[in-house]
């Protein structure tokens, strides 16, 4: 929000500098984001043309003598359409400097000397007016500067807003701060009731309850819109960013920034009926006063008349019931819109107005018929007219329904380190417009006024006590709070070691938005029910992920379209799914890999990753974690992974916790993905409790390894081969390596070579040929039995 200097100190003026000001708001947490000077020119006086002639060589530029409150006129050049005699209006003397860093000098246009130039409001940055110079008044004492007479001399401040300082969105809010922090009572604006002289007025009626607790206006008739906005309120409004339009859009504009309330006018006569607040219904449409046509959503907030909608609530009006040069009569609307009720709906339509700023934050309850008699006021002032008297639906908070807080001594002590005497704490909370009262010895009993709507809890007063106080006055203090330490299972992998795991293996973490494209997700997890975001950033964030590699794979595409061809990413994070209508947070841990095993060296030659990489990362992974021996890994298939190179991970209750494998053909052609990707997932809950190390001792004794080879049918699989092995070759057995599979020439069609070594020993002696025998005859038997494995010679 941007405000004039000049016009807060109208209402609080600290014995303070401009720069001990802002030092002071940016402190008390109002943080002052850029500070600049009313007027970027210097050199400008108010002159008078006393006489015009005609150029002798140019039929659009006159020939002025201007009257700077000396003897002597100046000669100036002018091609402006209004100049002429008699006019009082702003001149640049030679030397001086214009905004954009224009200098002013003597110059010859057409032959003829001109020591300055005449100024149009435009060209000096006051107004958007191009249609001449300006035209100040007749009694504007010539030769004063500019500055001076439009008291130029003033800093424009802007301050950024935390969402809940939404009291401090007008310059009464600001004026209440800085006399609150100076220890000043601020000289706030009283609106006494404006009188009725006629007995017009519009009915109102509340629809929606639930979105506008009060809505007052009023019938203003017979206003002249000739009449333009004085000048003084023009430039407040021009120093606080505010362009002005004509006298009732600038009062409306002008008192909430005075107050804080926003208002709209309404031209009488496009009226039809009574006023009615209501929700949207289907298929309703709206013009506003930008020009844009938009198709009102249900939940909108309108105003309304029997024939339609008239403005979106708190956010624009219509373009067909705005006021105009023509308006002869204007219905004046204050009302209280609940924040919640009007939170993002301003950002559905793609706008962003200064009401719709304010109400999303708050707006004080009290302050609409405050609002609508100073606007009243100012408008009859201004434009005329006869004031109908005041019609309101709803009812503001009565007095005494305050909200109240308990604020403990004790909890304030304790929370800023800082024993406060009781008589500053209670100075500090009437400053900030509390009422305060001490039912018992160490509790004081806050009564909230109406514009600070922010204070809800204990911890908001502590707040406002810190600030006000002087965060560089607090003590500066080291935490002290006994802590113990939490056991932590021995059997339980933290989720940060397995993570450093697998940047040791060359992998990259990833952590991608948990909104996802629907369009994707059910590419990835086809027929997973998807939670919706309520109101989504855009489209293509419009649900929650049911599976990490949703986000994995667009991270994939992503660095692949930008020339990163080997990558390796992990995540780890939630998926969301509903289980029995409930919501379901599960912690989730995925990877994706593309493109060569390792980076480009002139040591070996580049080979692409397959899926036994991928595999061997999540064995080392469960390894880790102490989970290997639980889990199972069986050929699966998954709608989003080739269907040759999938397998689930089972645990030892048979359910299915995760995948590996190569992502599908069709889905990698959908996502553009120019090489093989292979990923994983797996549920943590279920590899992170695994089997604590034990210590074994290493036997003396030497081992013995025996290699078999094997033919079998080409459907066995290779764990189920290896599962018999360990089970029939006794407890010698200490190691166990599938170190060769063939298919191909001189075997049988559909049959392979699997070759198998096994490394016996024992812990008490060395094993002899009998012994080893012994075991590889059990085991050959029981891969003959359940495998119909024949030994290759």
């Amino acid at each position: 929000m941007k405000f004039s200097e000049s016009w807060l100190r109208e209402l609080a003026n600290p014995d303070l500098s401009c720069d001990e000001l802002i030092a002071q708001l940016t402190m008390a947490g109002l943080e002052v984001d850029g500070v600049e000077a009313a007027a970027n020119f210097r050199g400008v006086v108010v002159a008078r043309i006393e006489s015009v002639a005609a150029h002798p060589k140019a039929d659009k530029l006159q020939v002025c003598q201007v009257n700077c409150g000396s003897d002597a006129h100046v000669q100036v050049v002018c091609g402006a359409p209004n100049a002429r005699a008699g006019l009082v209006t702003a001149f640049a003397q030679v030397g001086a400097t214009l905004p954009g860093g224009l200098n002013i000098g003597q110059a010859k246009l057409r032959d003829v000397d001109s020591f300055g130039m005449l100024c149009g409001g435009d060209e000096l940055g006051l107004n958007e007016d191009t249609s001449g110079i300006m035209a100040l008044p007749d009694d504007a004492p010539l030769g004063q500067t500019l500055n001076a007479f439009y008291a130029l001399d003033d800093q424009i401040i802007e301050v950024d807003l935390t969402p809940n300082r939404g009291d401090c969105l007008s310059i009464q809010g600001l004026a209440r701060e800085v006399g609150v922090l100076n220890k000043i009572t601020p000289q706030l604006l009283s609106t006494p009731a404006v009188a009725a002289t006629t007995d017009k007025s519009l009915s109102i009626t509340i629809s929606a309850p639930s979105a506008c607790s009060h809505y007052a206006g009023r019938v203003i008739s017979a206003v002249d819109m000739s009449q333009p906005s004085p000048q003084w309120m023009q430039e407040k409004l021009r120093r606080s960013g505010i362009r002005s339009i004509d006298a009732v859009v600038d009062v409306g504009n002008y008192v909430m920034l005075e107050l804080g309330q926003p208002m709209h006018a309404f031209d009488l006569d496009t009226l039809s009926g009574a006023i009615d607040v209501r929700f949207a219904e289907e298929g309703e449409q709206l013009v506003l006063l930008d020009g844009a046509e938009v198709d009102l959503k249900a939940q909108t907030l309108l105003i309304a008349d029997n024939k339609g909608p008239l403005a979106i609530a708190g956010i624009m009006g219509g373009k067909s019931s705005g006021v105009s040069a023509s308006t002869q009569s204007i219905f004046l609307e204050s009302a209280h819109f609940l924040p919640l009720a009007l939170a993002g709906k301003a950002r559905e339509y793609g706008l962003h107005t200064d009401a719709s700023h304010r109400f999303e934050r708050g707006v004080d309850t009290q302050l609409p018929l405050a609002a609508l008699e100073r606007a009243t006021e100012l408008l009859l002032e201004i434009v005329g007219g006869q004031a109908g008297p005041v019609t309101s639906a709803g009812n503001a908070p009565e007095a005494g329904s305050e909200p109240t807080i308990t604020l403990r001594k004790s909890r304030l002590q304790q929370q800023l380190a800082l024993d406060i005497a009781d008589d500053l704490v209670v100075d500090m909370l009437t400053r900030l417009g509390l009422g305060v009262s001490q039912p018992t010895v160490g509790e004081w009993l806050c009564t909230v006024p109406s514009w600070r709507f922010d204070l809800a809890i204990e911890a908001d007063l502590i707040e406002e006590l810190a600030r006000i106080y002087g965060y560089n006055n607090l003590p500066v203090t080291t935490i002290n709070m006994p802590l113990e330490i939490q056991p932590t299972a021995e059997a339980t992998a933290r989720l940060a070691d397995i993570r450093q795991l697998l940047v040791s293996r060359d992998y990259q973490e990833a952590i991608t938005y948990s909104f996802v494209d629907p369009a994707l997700q059910s590419q990835v997890n086809p027929g997973v029910a998807s939670v919706d975001v309520a109101n989504p950033i855009s489209a293509d964030m419009a649900v929650m992920r049911t599976s990490l590699l949703t986000g994995l794979l667009s991270t994939v595409k992503y660095n692949l379209n930008r020339q990163q061809s080997r990558v390796r990413v992990f995540e780890s994070g939630l998926r969301f799914l509903k289980e029995g209508g409930q919501l379901s947070q599960q912690k989730m841990l995925a990877g994706a890999i593309t493109g060569t095993r390792a980076q480009e060296a002139w040591a070996e030659a580049a080979s692409e990753v397959d899926f036994y990489d991928i595999k061997g990362d999540v064995e080392a992974v469960l390894a880790y974690c102490g989970t290997a021996a639980q889990v199972e890994f069986a050929g699966a298939e998954h709608p989003a992974l080739h269907p040759g190179q999938t397998l689930a991970l089972i645990n030892t209750q048979g359910q299915t916790f995760g995948h590996v494998g190569r992502v599908h053909p069709s889905l990698q052609q959908s996502l553009g993905l120019s090489q093989a990707v292979y990923v994983f997932e797996l549920v943590l809950a279920d590899i992170i409790e695994g089997e604590i190390v034990s210590f074994d001792e290493i036997s003396k004794f030497p081992a013995v390894r025996r290699d078999i080879s094997l033919s079998l049918q080409r459907d066995v699989l290779i764990g189920e081969l290896v599962a018999t092995a360990r089970a029939s070759a006794g407890d010698d057995l200490v190691d166990l390596k599938v170190f060769d599979v063939y298919e191909g020439k001189h075997l049988e069609t559909n049959r392979k070579s699997v070759a198998i070594g096994l490394t016996f020993q024992d812990k008490s002696r060395t094993l002899n040929d009998e012994d080893v025998n012994a075991a590889m005859d059990a085991v050959i038997k029981a891969l003959e039995s359940n495998h119909d494995a024949n030994l290759r010679g």
